[in-house]
């Protein structure tokens, strides 16, 4: 169905008057950003004493409590006297032992100087400066009424795959800025909403709540669409923040988010945004890999490399099917006039490699319900293999749940012999 006709069909859809207005993909007015990042501000890491660090056991109040952090304290403002620095906050994040600390240069303070300086420090594990990040959507035009025009309907043969897998119990973390929790189609699918941007409260937006409509939103409700994977639940984890210049994340925001997710036992984390390059974010996602959790990351077309943390070994690296596949590695997902969740109780047609990453992290939960113990690894190749070599193939989710798990209960074309279900 091409752009044109899924837009009578919104309107028509509209005049019929299902709960909660119908309207267009808009931006609402930006909210007051958190202290700007960039080259002012830096993030100091300090190591955690080896018999404390129990990542299997880490209990976020003790550990805030804890003696030894109110050593490390001293430490960090120690470091922030002696470099000129102002210290802002801390963060703990046991998942690399180590401890993070926010601080801010002064005016006319060279960072790389500082950097430097902090790296000949033995009692620093690392410094980095606080790099930005950006969502990877842009809005668009404006049984469950607007199944039919959702592009993933038809070609992933949804209806017939809920049959098999709906990603029951498997927690997706969206780490994004807001999502309406109390949308008609979301009412029950957010278990966990927690806030990491600093200076603000929690608040729905429409980047974070349109990527939560397109993995989870409830099926079979009478309004709006249907997620990929509707019984999956998720964490909506406010790591960005909706600004005049877009969805703006960062460094220090993401790292949190992303620690809470490891400590909190997420199956599957959902990155629709791309950045720089970062150390203290990448060994995060590897530490999620080596747990065994999938990471999704939206390619940034206009990077070369795609971004971080697309560019990531072992990251599921997703882009819109319109667009020409960014790497050997790279996957193609529905990421073109994408209806779906909108704060406000309304829903809206969103466009980019946010909307696609989105479409992926479903499939993975509904594939971690299927087979659960199948490894990162083995089940990225798989996918990409699956999704075939060609510049514009993209996911055939029948095909690929077939021949990763051995169940299909839709028209799935004969798998090869390399068939997955077999492994653990």
């Amino acid at each position: 169905m091409n752009r044109w006709a899924a837009m009578i069909l919104l309107a028509l859809c509209a005049l019929a008057g299902p709960p909660g207005a119908l309207a267009a993909a808009q931006a609402t007015p930006g909210t007051v950003a958190p202290p700007a990042s960039g080259a002012h501000e830096i993030l100091v890491m300090l190591h955690l004493p080896a018999p404390h660090f129990r990542a299997d056991g880490y209990s976020g109040a003790s550990y805030r409590d804890d003696a030894g952090r109110q050593a490390r304290q001293r430490i960090a403002v120690a470091l922030a006297r002696e470099h000129g620095l102002q210290m802002m906050e801390d963060w703990p994040m046991p998942a690399l032992n180590v401890d993070c600390y926010r601080m801010r240069l002064a005016a006319g303070q060279d960072p790389a100087a500082v950097l430097a300086a902090l790296s000949r420090d033995s009692r620093v594990a690392w410094a980095q400066a606080i790099q930005d990040f950006s969502a990877q959507g842009g809005s668009g035009a404006s049984g469950d009424p607007l199944y039919r025009v959702q592009p993933a309907a038809a070609p992933w043969q949804l209806e017939q795959v809920r049959k098999s897998a709906t990603g029951r119990k498997v927690l997706v973390a969206v780490i994004d800025s807001g999502v309406e929790a109390s949308h008609p189609d979301l009412a029950g699918q957010v278990a966990v909403q927690e806030n990491f941007v600093d200076g603000q409260s929690y608040v729905a937006e429409e980047h974070g709540t349109a990527v939560a409509g397109v993995i989870a939103a409830r099926a079979d409700n009478g309004v709006g669409i249907a997620g990929v994977a509707p019984e999956a639940r998720l964490m909506a984890l406010r790591a960005c923040w909706q600004a005049d210049s877009g969805t703006r994340c960062n460094s220090f925001t993401l790292a949190k988010a992303l620690n809470y997710a490891l400590l909190h036992n997420a199956q599957v984390i959902n990155l629709s945004l791309s950045g720089p390059q970062d150390r203290l974010l990448q060994q995060l996602v590897g530490v999620a890999q080596a747990r065994g959790v999938r990471v999704v990351g939206a390619i940034d077309p206009a990077r070369s490399d795609g971004g971080f943390p697309a560019s990531s070994p072992g990251v599921f690296a997703v882009a819109a099917d319109d667009a020409p596949r960014h790497g050997a590695q790279c996957l193609l997902a529905p990421g073109r006039d994408v209806p779906t969740t909108m704060p406000g109780a309304r829903w809206g047609m969103v466009s980019g490699s946010s909307y696609a990453a989105a479409h992926v992290s479903g499939m993975l939960a509904l594939i971690g319900e299927l087979k659960p113990q199948l490894s990162g690894e083995r089940l990225h190749d798989g996918i990409v293999r699956s999704s075939g070599p060609a510049p514009l193939t993209g996911i055939d989710l029948c095909a690929t749940i077939m021949r990763i798990t051995g169940k299909c209960s839709c028209a799935c074309p004969n798998p090869s012999t390399d068939n997955l279900a077999r492994s653990p």
